[in-house]
């Protein structure tokens, strides 16, 4: 996806006029002499007065600065990758603050992402997380679902007996990895919600259930503990 955004930065200022620099005589550097118990030494040394550059400003507009510089104003595009995460730092190039001198480069803009929670999806590096709330009755009969991905929407079934804690998987409907090894998965934990408000006749219902043998609980060997369900998703 591509993004604008407004950033401040550094610019050379328009009519600013330099000239050669009179400590160095626009070479850059100046000649250092130490003495030693070899005797007398000679070595290079970036000018103190021009900092390397050769030249110095003559004259310069109001609002620039002692480098000729000011601040601009200016909104920039990023282009933002799949599958980018939190923390991850982008570069566009030329976009920094443009360095003091004639004939100077502009530096790179950095941008730090950051991830806003999302309120209702999880995300698990490239896998997402939704909770889906049904009811007792669609928990008992089963039903069909359709769930929001990141990827569209998605029709689901939901099978008769289905247990609170149970998670489906939508392959591929995660993100992608920005290192471009595959993609992630949805992960759709099933809650079942039960009734907290119930009438006489509703009561009366559930009373007479409660002693049915289909009403007891009964796990057998294929529903997996919470634990089990963990590693199966990592594995």
């Amino acid at each position: 996806v591509e993004k604008k955004v407004k950033v401040r930065r550094k610019v050379q200022a328009g009519g600013v006029s330099y000239k050669t620099c009179s400590t160095c005589n626009g070479s850059g550097q100046q000649m250092r002499i130490t003495n030693t118990i070899l005797g007398r030494m000679q070595t290079a040394v970036t000018c103190s007065s021009c900092s390397g550059a050769g030249e110095m400003i003559s004259s310069k507009p109001n609002g620039a600065d002692a480098q000729g510089l000011v601040v601009e104003e200016e909104t920039v595009s990023i282009n933002i990758p799949e599958g980018v995460t939190e923390g991850v730092q982008l570069k566009v190039g030329g976009k920094g603050n443009d360095a003091p001198g004639k004939n100077s480069m502009s530096g790179d803009l950095l941008v730090l992402i950051e991830e806003i929670p999302h309120a209702t999806l999880k995300r698990e590096g490239t896998n997402i997380h939704y909770d889906l709330y049904i009811n007792y009755s669609d928990a008992v009969l089963g039903t069909s679902k359709e769930v929001e991905t990141v990827k569209g929407k998605v029709k689901i079934k939901i099978d008769a007996g289905t247990q609170s804690g149970k998670i489906l998987r939508l392959k591929g409907k995660g993100l992608p990895s920005i290192e471009r090894y595959g993609t992630g998965d949805f992960l759709i934990h099933i809650n079942v919600w039960t009734p907290q408000e119930l009438n006489k006749e509703q009561r009366q219902f559930f009373e007479k259930m409660a002693t049915d043998d289909n009403f007891a609980p009964n796990p057998n060997t294929s529903d997996k503990s919470f634990f089990e369900k963990v590693k199966d998703m990592f594995s």
